[in-house]
């Protein structure tokens, strides 16, 4: 039962016909509320009125106005990033009865599983967030809106995914197909998929899809935070100790705040530790690097903690040019022309700075101020402990390292 005594059930639509608590639901409505094509496919009682569900206030303002009991249509599952929580916003309960969501449906046209699949929403929200996670997953669904769909898939297609398209689904007009140019017109879903889901799904080497998918999983969509973080030296391939330290990463990670739907920038990422970490936790990372060799270890280091990055050979400043947005930029060493170029190119919230040298941070501070940010920052020196011959303990000191971080105001 829903606020002020109404009743009213939300019923999902698939194109199948509706079972008997549907139906039963339909029968005694007073209120039928829902797109002009779902009204057509269903049993809706000649003495119900109709709404058409073009608006959703609309239609919610004008479902509150009406005594007795009322149905609300709505394609697949309405409690998958559908119209329950617009509902409950209102303070009704529902009654629901759930059809196959969109998702399910489009994927089980592929032919494909999705338990692993990252499902994320353009539809009445910034696209940037769900592409940074499609981008950053393997396999991913995106709910779109009218206008959205044509530049997700082609900035997906141009970073080596491949993309379906899926449209009307559970109607006689439905479609799902690898998406072209010219098969981009209003579709509901975009499903894209990387290189690796692709050849699961065409090979049949049980040894190797096995060894690949890992242990079974247990969290649908996205593997969670990961178990650790600010991982020790050795878990990287690096040259030479030039590796940010663990002590020095763990607050750097706190400050870019990696996480599904963030894109974050590491600028002269090295060995890559912290493009690395990020991208364990879900972000969208670009590493940017000028040393081919260190290139190639950014790649082995992800390989080895088996996520996924953008590996962007180039010096900055110059290479920051025609790189996407940050949500956050990292930032080794603090070179003044780089800091500058990634604010102009990156426009990130957050920025991250570490440097070696005290001399630095009076200027670099400066020059967060400037550009608009609320700087602040700490010297970190670690003490860790090493064992002595005789089994006794002692206190190794690290270098100092200040770590400096500029979050834009909120006036900006």
């Amino acid at each position: 039962m829903s606020k002020q005594g109404m009743n009213i059930t939300v019923i999902g639509c698939d194109g199948r016909p509706a079972g008997s608590d549907a139906t039963k639901a339909l029968a005694e409505a007073r209120t039928v509320i829902g797109a002009p094509r779902h009204l057509r496919v269903v049993p809706v009682p000649p003495h119900a009125e109709q709404i058409e569900l073009r608006h959703l206030d609309e239609a919610l303002d004008a479902l509150g106005q009406h005594e007795g009991p009322a149905v609300v249509l709505a394609s697949g599952d309405p409690g998958f990033f559908g119209i329950v929580r617009a509902l409950r916003a209102r303070g009704i309960t529902p009654r629901v009865i759930p059809a196959v969501s969109a998702v399910a449906l489009a994927f089980a046209k592929i032919g494909l599983d999705w338990d692993d699949a990252m499902v994320v929403s353009a539809h009445g929200r910034d696209p940037r967030r769900a592409l940074a996670a499609a981008l950053a997953h393997p396999k991913a669904a995106i709910l779109t809106a009218p206008g959205t769909a044509r530049d997700l898939a082609r900035e997906l297609q141009a970073n080596g995914k491949t993309v379906y398209a899926a449209e009307l689904l559970g109607t006689p007009g439905e479609r799902v197909a690898e998406a072209a140019g010219r098969d981009l017109a209003n579709p509901n879903i975009l499903i894209s998929l990387d290189e690796q889901a692709q050849s699961e799904q065409a090979q049949s080497e049980q040894a190797q899809s096995e060894q690949a998918q890992g242990p079974p999983r247990w969290l649908a969509g996205h593997p969670g935070a990961p178990d650790g973080w600010a991982l020790p030296e050795d878990a990287f391939e690096h040259r030479d100790s030039m590796i940010t330290k663990p002590e020095v990463r763990a607050l750097v990670l706190a400050r870019l705040g990696p996480g599904p739907g963030r894109t974050i920038w590491d600028v002269g990422a090295g060995s890559g530790s912290v493009a690395v970490e990020c991208a364990r936790f879900g972000a969208r990372v670009i590493a940017v690097e000028a040393d081919p060799a260190q290139c190639g270890r950014i790649r082995r280091n992800a390989e080895r903690h088996q996520v996924r990055l953008r590996v962007h050979h180039g010096r900055a400043p110059e290479a920051l040019q025609g790189l996407p947005p940050a949500d956050a930029v990292f930032a080794g060493g603090g070179d003044h022309a780089v800091l500058a170029a990634a604010i102009r190119h990156a426009d990130p919230e957050t920025l991250v700075v570490t440097l070696a040298a005290v001399d630095r941070v009076a200027d670099t501070t400066a020059l967060l101020e400037a550009s608009g940010y609320q700087a602040q920052g700490v010297q970190l020196q670690a003490s860790r402990l090493t064992r002595l011959p005789a089994g006794q303990h002692r206190l190794a000191a690290q270098n100092p390292v200040f770590v400096l971080w500029g979050q834009r105001w909120a006036e900006r």
